[in-house]
């Protein structure tokens, strides 16, 4: 069975948030695995909006080409990366579904949740779109040491229970602190609090959309944790582990 850092994608674009992202997602990859750098720049968009055509081209092509270059640095040379032409959201499933990614790392961008889901911010919409685990990555207070503290988010779902065997199995290969939080009332209050000062929070998805989308968990916990937040759909992925509670 496939690792769940076993294939990872970055989305990259020229944010300081978007190197932190690549930086986690180059330090979380299993020793084997492959890390993928992708961006996309959406020419006809820019032109449809009154852009001269050759200006706007030379210099979106130039920024991600540059924020390509600055990823790949921090990723390292074995790293492969991609550049196309197209709308974000949309060329970076067809990136994930071609690259079979078990995870896909992005920026935390931070938005509020209504702005992200009704203006298509990317970070949120794949959250509920992209058919592997998502990281929103922030800038720990180590980054040397990341992740140092893991907090995992159990609510008995099958969903849950593949989310805590990433977060062991992560505890396992860097040492790290984990911390298992069950809560029945309030769950996004709880697993904000409990991972305040935590390196990373790691949870299950049952893949809402839409409307539905508004009393999703993972994604509150994603918008509002001040820390790392790996989002997990499960099960399928990922190394099955007996769930404990601490």
């Amino acid at each position: 069975m496939a690792s769940l850092f076993d294939r990872i994608v970055v989305g990259v674009d020229e944010t300081p948030e978007s190197l932190e992202a690549t930086r986690q997602g180059a330090r979380l990859r299993a020793p084997d695995g492959a890390l993928h750098l992708f961006s996309a720049v959406y020419l006809a968009g820019a032109i449809a909006a009154g852009w001269s055509a050759p200006r706007i081209t030379e210099e979106l092509e130039r920024e991600a080409g540059a924020a390509l270059h600055r990823a790949q640095e921090v990723a390292g040379e074995d790293a492969t990366a991609r550049l196309v032409n197209g709308p974000a959201v949309r060329s970076l499933l067809r990136e994930i579904e071609h690259e079979q990614a078990t995870l896909l790392c992005v920026g935390s961008h931070e938005r509020s949740r209504l702005e992200g889901m009704f203006f298509d911010y990317v970070g949120t919409t794949m959250l509920h779109e992209a058919p592997c685990a998502v990281l929103v990555a922030r800038e720990p207070p180590d980054p040397d040491a990341f992740p140092r503290t893991i907090v995992a988010g159990v609510d008995g779902s099958a969903q849950a229970t593949a989310a805590h065997a990433a977060a062991e199995s992560l505890a396992e290969r860097f040492g790290a602190g984990l911390t298992t939080v069950a809560a029945d009332s309030k769950p996004v209050d709880a697993l904000i609090e409990a991972a305040d000062g935590a390196d990373l929070l790691v949870v299950g998805s049952r893949g809402l959309g839409g409307l539905r989308a508004l009393g999703s968990v993972s994604e509150r916990v994603a918008h509002r944790a001040r820390c790392s937040v790996l989002v997990v759909r499960g099960p399928g992925i990922g190394e099955s582990v007996e769930l404990t509670r601490s």
